[in-house]
């Protein structure tokens, strides 16, 4: 299992896996409450994902109400692994309903969140800390400032962004102590950071951690279409807390290519849609998360295969989202056409910069 191979998370030095462990159901309270384990339950999955060689942990001071960072810290501390795992908390979201201050990017709730993470996660840094969404109307100065102040108090290692605007991250980055990381939903049901969220991350030294590879469980294949419901299974995807979204002819197509790769490949679908993800232009690692230790070290299966390249491309034709409006320029078609007027230009020649690896 190659979850002892690790990689530089940006541009930084920190190594992580290529698959962390989302922790958001660590937990039976709060918003995630409905699919949480007990801590008995997560401490399997835990030592599942520990003792694979995974190193990189998710989780974020809202999740199960906060018992996910309870959890964690309680497993950390009695295993003695505080310096092994590369430890990541988020802050954004409210976490006191009516206060205005307990949610948001400012300076007031950033400090308290870090703090109470710090007290619940049983340590007295985080790793990784990262805005979990932008909130529209904090200063960015105050925001980058803040980071800036708990890196030099050393309450946190590493600061980073998750679900922001791709302008957001790269003034981020351009305006104060760089950024390491920048989390997005990503999978092959969802492509749509690959138009600036990407390249703008591939150029300025952002390592992408891919949030939800399977779309929610949409990429197992465990659901079926229903012409009256839309989606029919059981599963996050069905029933009163299912997410509002819905699914085109497009992703009901890619299901059946998605199935027909697997079955070459004789994997999963939910293997190969990881490995799709793991292994794509700018991702550092993809986030994964799991309900028990079997499914956990399934998942984990997904980087022990190689994708070859005509399957990929299966996979990215059948997932592939249109260029529109400006972007339509910016297509190899396009700029062949016009820009480059019928001849071959590229940037640099294929192993131009080969990979550096520290094991033979």
């Amino acid at each position: 299992m190659a979850l002892d191979n690790y990689y530089l998370l940006g541009r930084s030095g920190l190594r992580v896996s290529r698959l962390a462990l989302g922790t958001m159901n660590f937990g039976t309270g709060g918003f995630h409450g409905p699919y949480g384990r007990t801590a008995d339950q997560a401490g399997a999955i835990f030592h599942t994902y520990i003792d694979a060689g995974g190193n990189f942990i998710d989780t974020a001071d809202f999740y199960t109400a906060g018992e996910s960072e309870q959890i964690l810290g309680k497993l950390i501390a009695e295993s003695a692994l505080r310096d092994r795992v590369v430890l990541t908390s988020k802050f954004t979201n409210s976490v006191d309903p009516g206060n205005p201050n307990a949610g948001g990017n400012g300076r007031k709730h950033m400090i308290r969140a870090v703090e109470d993470s710090l007290r619940r996660l049983q340590t007295d840094y985080l790793d990784l800390f990262l805005l979990h969404t932008w909130d529209r109307i904090t200063p960015i100065d105050e925001v980058l400032r803040t980071f800036d102040d708990l890196t030099r108090a050393g309450k946190i290692r590493y600061a980073g962004l998750s679900d922001v605007p791709a302008w957001y991250a790269a003034r981020a980055q351009n305006d104060a102590v760089p950024m390491v990381n920048l989390q997005l939903p990503y999978s092959l049901a969802e492509r749509t950071i690959e138009t600036e969220h990407v390249p703008m991350a591939q150029n300025l030294g952002l390592g992408i951690t891919a949030w939800s590879p399977l779309a929610s469980g949409f990429l197992t294949g465990k659901y079926r279409r229903d012409e009256v419901e839309g989606v029919a299974g059981e599963g996050r995807l069905t029933g009163e807390s299912a997410p509002s979204r819905s699914w085109s002819d497009q992703h009901w197509d890619l299901l059946k290519t998605l199935q027909s790769v697997a079955d070459e490949l004789g994997v999963t679908m939910a293997q190969v849609a990881v490995n799709w993800v793991a292994t794509q232009p700018g991702v550092a690692s993809a986030i994964v998360g799991a309900s028990s230790p079997e499914q956990l070290t399934s998942t984990m299966a997904a980087l022990d295969f190689d994708l070859p390249a005509h399957l990929r491309a299966d996979l990215d034709t059948a997932s592939a989202v249109p260029a529109e409006s400006v972007y339509r320029m910016f297509t190899p078609e396009y700029q062949g056409w016009l820009v480059s007027a019928g001849t071959r230009v590229g940037d640099k020649p294929a192993g131009y910069q080969p990979p550096v690896l520290n094991w033979s």
